[in-house]
């Protein structure tokens, strides 16, 4: 949060609506690396730090000074990727999108690779525990810690979009140990918000759909998340809702285990720089695009996924592109 200009850690007392000081911390990355250093889990560090509750949640909300939950001093130290086609029900609208225009194919590029996960995507271990890894799922790359906006924070769309939708997902929130160990900090609720137009014109164009900012927040929920989260997606314009979805995720609703997930996140090495930021999307099974909406500048996306604390809500808003065709120069 953003206390007289200077940021702080604190900590959210759900049933007073309070928030209270965690140390003398001025972010979650500072808490971390403490807590790493100290040998000690982040609840066990940050709880002999707090200070009473006594700012307001709500108002701090208001005034759009929750920042999000989890950053790095240097934002091109901040890993934001995803995975997707990991939910029971996601692979129908993406199969959708990426059908092949041949009757003879059996199976969609996308449903082969959703079949995979289903078979083999649960090893049998715990979020913790060793074992046999699993199918690889389907990876992409977002961007570095400047993509990545808070809550009631803008979600610009550039100008060369197609189209700009939310994708309500939770995220993984981790800071690599000066060992090159992957720490979870914990999980918090994400927009993955993409251009789904362009990503439906061929599924090489995933990459590129990918490419574009994203939320986080407003808050970081330490432990092991539940293993069924129920949640609902809306699309706000003006003083109306125009679109909502229930959606359902965590590990009871994935077709992958999180730890088979974070294991092909995490087995490249360059993913365990030590000190880097990573913040990793977990998929979804629910999207407005696939009920043929289409959001406008000013619309407001929410994700109410109470297990994860207060929704995060964020406008859509169109921004210009800031480069030109032949505006690389030869040096």
């Amino acid at each position: 949060m953003s206390e007289s200009g200077r940021p702080q850690v604190g900590w959210i007392d759900p049933g007073a609506d309070r928030v209270g000081r965690v140390g003398s911390f001025q972010s979650t990355f500072e808490l971390a690396q403490s807590a790493i250093a100290a040998c000690e889990s982040i609840d066990a560090h940050a709880g002999r730090r707090t200070a009473a509750a006594t700012l307001s949640y709500a108002e701090l909300l208001d005034a759009r000074r929750v920042l999000p939950p989890l950053t790095h001093p240097e934002p091109a130290r901040c890993l934001v990727s995803g995975t997707g086609l990991t939910h029971y029900g996601s692979a129908a609208a993406r199969d959708h999108m990426h059908k092949k225009l041949s009757a003879a194919e059996s199976l969609s590029d996308s449903m082969q690779m959703f079949k995979w996960g289903v078979e083999g995507g649960r090893p049998a271990q715990g979020m913790e525990g060793r074992g046999a890894p699993g199918a690889q799922p389907e990876w992409f790359y977002k961007g570095d810690g400047d993509c990545v906006v808070a809550c009631g924070g803008a979600l610009a769309s550039p100008a060369f979009a197609l189209d700009g939708g939310e994708e309500p997902e939770i995220v993984g929130l981790y800071v690599i140990s000066p060992a090159g160990t992957p720490h979870r900090l914990g999980f918090a609720i994400g927009n993955e918000f993409s251009d789904h137009v362009t990503e439906r014109k061929n599924y090489l164009y995933l990459a590129h759909s990918k490419l574009r900012p994203c939320a986080i927040g407003p808050e970081l929920r330490t432990g092991a998340p539940p293993a069924h989260m129920a949640g609902v997606s809306r699309i706000h314009r003006a003083d109306r809702v125009i679109w909502e979805r229930p959606f359902v995720t965590g590990e009871s609703n994935m077709c992958h285990s999180l730890a088979n997930l974070e294991y092909h996140h995490f087995k490249y090495a360059a993913h365990r720089r030590p000190g880097d930021v990573h913040l990793h999307f977990f998929g979804t099974a629910t999207l407005s695009f696939a009920d043929g909406m289409t959001a406008e500048a000013g619309d407001v996306f929410e994700v109410d996924l109470p297990d994860l604390g207060a929704p995060l809500r964020n406008p859509l808003a169109r921004a210009p592109c800031g480069f030109d065709l032949g505006g690389v120069r030869a040096l």
